[in-house]
């Protein structure tokens, strides 16, 4: 399916140096942010009192919010938990102030201004948990890039494998210096949004890596940089069906979503945007000037004969 087809390829490989010199520039602004300032971390990871609070009709979640927020308690997470009438709070940390006097303090707040608000649960989390949660967060990204990495050395070749993981390991550090210079709540939604824009992310190097081993094998006579522009070329009307459409769904988290889906969906979204572009100027470029060639790709056997580029059924069926 295609919503266009574009006869002559674009040049994207005449650009690439300038486009990756503004990468790194922006590689190393997030990498200055994280360290200058740091991730603000959600209770999850910092420790903090969790309250579950039910009610006898659906909770407003944006009254219980705003109720809670002009006890002077910043960074306030409000969501349903199970049903619409129960609602689950997570309170950071304050310094002089115990879990139970926090857990009084909101439940009065919250009674004032509905009566049939009942506390089911209380209890708190502590600094170790969250210890422990950043650590098994870390061994997970850790363990996606390393069988990201074998999965492509495996499939291609060890260059394309080394291209990608760069490639996503820039989408990942740019989220998180966006999370770092805006000082937007890193918590464990937004953990697993960085974690699917990783997997996002390769599946368009894949595709064009894919493409452009099909491209090797086919034209004969097209040097490596013709090939790449090609494979990208030919892809693009793909790449805006398949991005358009998960962008859209992942809009309307954003807009719709309420505050608990609003920086998971944020995070998609600025790694749905860097992954097509690290795609095509980081992980292809990286591929090139690492020095793919036809021979890494096509052994065993002699190429296709050439067919024209332009041809509606050349290229590789993706």
């Amino acid at each position: 399916m295609e919503f266009f087809r574009i006869k002559r390829d674009i040049p994207f490989m005449r650009h690439a140096l300038v486009f990756n010199i503004i990468s790194l520039i922006t590689f190393l602004a997030a990498v200055f942010f994280l360290f200058s300032r740091g991730l603000h971390l959600s209770v999850e990871f910092t420790g903090g009192t969790l309250l579950e609070v039910t009610y006898a009709q659906p909770a407003d979640l944006a009254s219980v919010r705003s109720t809670v927020e002009k006890l002077g308690f910043a960074d306030v997470q409000v969501q349903n938990f199970g049903t619409a009438r129960d609602v689950l709070i997570r309170l950071p940390v304050q310094k002089g102030v115990t879990s139970a006097q926090q857990s009084n303090q909101v439940m009065a707040a919250l009674q004032a201004v509905e009566a049939s608000a009942a506390m089911r649960r209380t209890e708190f989390v502590g600094p170790q948990v969250g210890d422990e949660l950043a650590a098994d967060g870390l061994k997970a990204l850790a363990f996606v890039v390393v069988g990201i990495m074998v999965y492509l050395a495996v499939r291609f070749e060890w260059k394309f494998a080394v291209a990608a993981i760069i490639a996503n390991l820039h989408d990942v550090i740019i989220i998180l210096g966006f999370f770092a210079f805006f000082q937007w709540e890193f918590s464990l939604p937004v953990l697993a949004a960085v974690l699917a824009v990783l997997g996002y992310s390769v599946n368009e190097s894949v595709v064009i890596f894919d493409r452009i081993r099909e491209n090797f094998r086919r034209y004969r006579k097209m040097n490596t940089v013709e090939i790449i522009n090609n494979a990208i070329t030919s892809t693009i009307s793909r790449t805006i069906i398949t991005h358009g459409s998960t962008q859209m769904m992942v809009l309307s988290m954003l807009l719709f979503g309420g505050a608990t889906l609003h920086y998971f969906a944020l995070a998609l979204t600025i790694g749905i945007l860097f992954g097509i572009y690290s795609s095509v100027f980081v992980a292809a470029a990286i591929a090139m000037w690492l020095g793919i060639q036809r021979e890494d790709l096509v052994k065993g056997g002699s190429a296709k004969k050439e067919t024209d580029p332009n041809d509606p059924n050349a290229g590789a069926t993706v």
